[in-house]
């Protein structure tokens, strides 16, 4: 026996901690040594995980919902695609009508204005080249020809009378004598004698002379016209004169 036994209360933490390993490993060989097979039995429950079936359960259905998720994404994302597709064709096809119309308001705009310019353009040539003057029609200096003038400026004037009404009363008048005057009638002697082809007085002459005619009472035309136009005033036309008048 050792000269100074040891005390239980002399033991250090690791003295305790040695101790307490020892003993758990004795009580463990002990039980493993009084269950006879017991080493076979462990052997067997060891080795059997090796040669069982066991499905992978839990993991199979978490592949099939994430299978599930990526088919609906990609069904998405090809329906999400074909919307797109759809949008940029109606934008193009809108923008093609837009560019269709601008280009035909365009085009209508271009011909109004080449239009207005042709018709400027004729304007300009019109007022640039007069227009043809009417050609004067030219009267014999004879008989007939101041009686068709002066036919021709009675209607101008709405006054009525024939050719046959003027020559048969210029004829018993002055003979057809455009300077013939009356110097021995009443007219005469009252100063104021009938004169031309149809022996007028210078103040009936005066009163129913017409536009456009000579102011000289001895002129042919002048005087047919303003005679005819006193005819018209009194009788109704040169016409109903048969007599002086």
């Amino acid at each position: 026996m050792p000269k100074h036994p040891v005390s239980a209360l002399n033991l250090t933490r690791t003295h305790k901690l040695v101790a307490a390993g020892v003993a758990a490993a004795g009580a463990a060989a002990l039980v493993l040594t009084a269950v006879p097979g017991a080493d076979a039995g462990q052997s067997k429950a060891a080795a059997a995980p090796a040669n069982l079936n066991i499905q992978p359960v839990a993991f199979s259905a978490v592949d099939t919902a994430a299978r599930a998720q990526q088919a609906t994404i990609a069904q998405q994302a090809d329906a999400s695609a074909a919307q797109g597709k759809a949008e940029a064709e109606a934008a193009k096809k809108q923008a093609e009508q837009a560019a269709a119309q601008a280009k035909a308001k365009a085009k209508a705009k271009a011909e109004q204005e080449r239009r207005v310019k042709q018709a400027v353009s004729r304007a300009a040539v019109r007022q640039a080249v007069p227009a043809a003057a009417k050609p004067v029609k030219v009267y014999p200096n004879n008989l007939d020809g101041w009686i068709r003038e002066s036919l021709d400026i009675m209607a101008k004037h709405n006054i009525p009378g024939s050719y046959n009404g003027i020559y048969r009363n210029l004829m018993r008048e002055s003979s057809g004598n455009p300077n013939a005057i009356n110097l021995w009638d009443s007219n005469a002697q009252a100063g104021i004698p009938s004169k031309g082809l149809l022996q007028v007085i210078d103040p009936t002459f005066r009163q129913y002379h017409v536009p456009g005619t000579s102011w000289n009472i001895y002129d042919p035309v002048a005087n047919i016209t303003a005679a005819c136009n006193y005819a018209a005033a009194r009788y109704g036309s040169m016409d109903n004169v048969n007599s002086a008048y």
